[in-house]
């Protein structure tokens, strides 16, 4: 008889209000959780001290003994995952795979080869919305289509999200409908092989800080004043938290209903730029807008290298790119400015400014990295023309009038060893217009 259900966690590193591990602790098997780390993923990762790996580690530690107190085991395998499967299916008499959505192309292919591998056992895999408030299908327009801007698809998720979240009809929380005593009973007992070193995958342990997951409230209150200023704690770092499901989206829309209508416009931000990458998958690789990919980028090494290195010679790009450098993390509003700068004032394509990101962004979420890209340049889903270009030194006396930022990042700023200017303003502008036009009026 089949008697095991496996809840496999991915992006929802959490027990409580965990929406897939709430249904499979009501399907009829006893329940294992899984986690594993993903070789397809790993492989292709450049810094083998990558911080999100080192917190995912440390986070399924913490996991391990929470479920342990209450009488769970979490597996943790370390492969790629139909042969982690192929492997289980001969150790556990398997009944279903209960799991939550994850919307990224890769991962949908994922879990196509894994439902396949698994409908020919027999074994059921079933899987629920946890990531994300509202996901692919279910903000659409009238006539069953896909937004493509977001001020119509936001005003209909709002108000969707404000019937539907408020009070406690959407939380799955597994110790508040499950007694102790009968919780240990649903957990599936087998050897515990233990958690795999980073040494044994290849990897190193990272000393980047990582942002706490509790935020004040009042800086949620705040949010709409602060969060423009970079030298202020203004803004809630939980991207990371956000990204590996460390903290529920739902308790926290359900705060930002209550304490700012900017965070949570935010959230939905999240939201819109997921459903464009389920809905447009060739957003990850090309331009939203076909025509944008006609435009010749200038891609000079150098200047790309300069602007990695935070040695643009304009303070508030170089201040964004070298904390970057030292935390993984960039402020909101520097994110957008380097990004212009990098796109309209260097010609260089965004697609390497992306991946840069990709790489150094603790918080790197694909489809609110690609949007944001996109935004940047001009050949997303924004409905602005894309001759929408920042001024570096406009920015920084409107958002750092002290320049209390460029101070504690750039400190060799206005001294002799600080670097001029990479390009003038004025001419990058005019050159940036006048290639977007050679490409996009024919």
């Amino acid at each position: 008889m089949k008697d095991t259900t496996i809840f496999w966690f991915r992006r929802d590193l959490r027990v409580e209000d965990n929406k897939g591990l709430y249904h499979a602790l009501q399907d009829g098997g006893n329940v294992v959780g899984l986690f594993i780390f993903d070789k397809d993923i790993l492989d292709d990762l450049e810094d083998k001290d990558d911080a999100r790996v080192t917190f995912i580690h440390q986070r399924l530690q913490v996991m391990r003994d929470q479920l342990a107190s209450h009488g769970g085991t979490l597996m943790v395998r370390y492969g790629k995952p139909l042969e982690v499967y192929d492997k289980l299916v001969r150790e556990l008499s398997i009944r279903a795979v209960y799991t939550n959505h994850d919307w990224e192309p890769y991962a949908m292919q994922r879990d196509q080869a894994v439902a396949a591998f698994l409908s020919s056992f027999n074994i059921g895999f079933h899987h629920f919305k946890d990531h994300l408030i509202y996901e692919k299908d279910d903000v659409l327009k009238a006539d069953g289509k896909p937004y493509t801007v977001f001020t119509p698809y936001a005003k209909v998720w709002r108000s969707r999200m404000y019937s539907e979240l408020k009070g406690s009809e959407g939380h799955f929380g597994v110790f508040d409908h499950y007694p102790s005593e009968t919780l240990k009973e649903r957990w599936a007992k087998f050897v515990d092989e233990g958690l795999p070193s980073l040494e044994s995958m290849g990897f190193e342990r990272s000393a980047l800080e990582i942002p706490d997951s509790v935020v004040p409230r009042q800086l949620i209150r705040e949010y709409a004043e602060k969060r423009n200023f970079p030298s202020l704690r203004g803004t809630s770092r939980l991207g990371i938290h956000f990204r590996f499901g460390t903290i529920s989206i739902r308790e926290k829309a359900r705060h930002a209903l209550e304490l700012s209508d900017t965070f949570l416009n935010e959230l939905i931000w999240r939201d819109f730029y997921a459903m464009v990458m389920a809905h447009f998958p060739h957003v990850v690789g090309q331009s939203f807008k076909a025509e944008y990919d006609r435009i010749s980028w200038r891609n000079d090494p150098q200047e790309i290298k300069a602007w990695k290195e935070g040695r643009t010679g304009y303070p508030i790009v170089d201040a964004g790119m070298r904390e970057l450098a030292s935390t993984g993390f960039m402020h909101n509003r520097v994110r957008m400015i380097v990004a212009s700068f990098l796109t309209k004032h260097l010609l260089v394509d965004w697609r390497i400014g992306e991946a840069w990101f990709a790489r150094k962004l603790l918080d790197f979420d694909l489809a609110s990295n690609n949007g944001g890209w996109q935004w940047a340049a001009g050949c997303g889903t924004d409905a602005a023309p894309y001759f929408r270009i920042f001024n570096p030194s406009a920015q920084q006396e409107k958002f750092d009038p002290q320049s209390l930022y460029i101070k504690k990042w750039v400190p060799e700023w206005g001294t002799s060893s600080y670097p001029i200017p990479i390009v003038d303003h004025r001419m990058a502008r005019e050159r940036c217009l006048a290639t977007y036009k050679q490409a996009l009026i024919k």
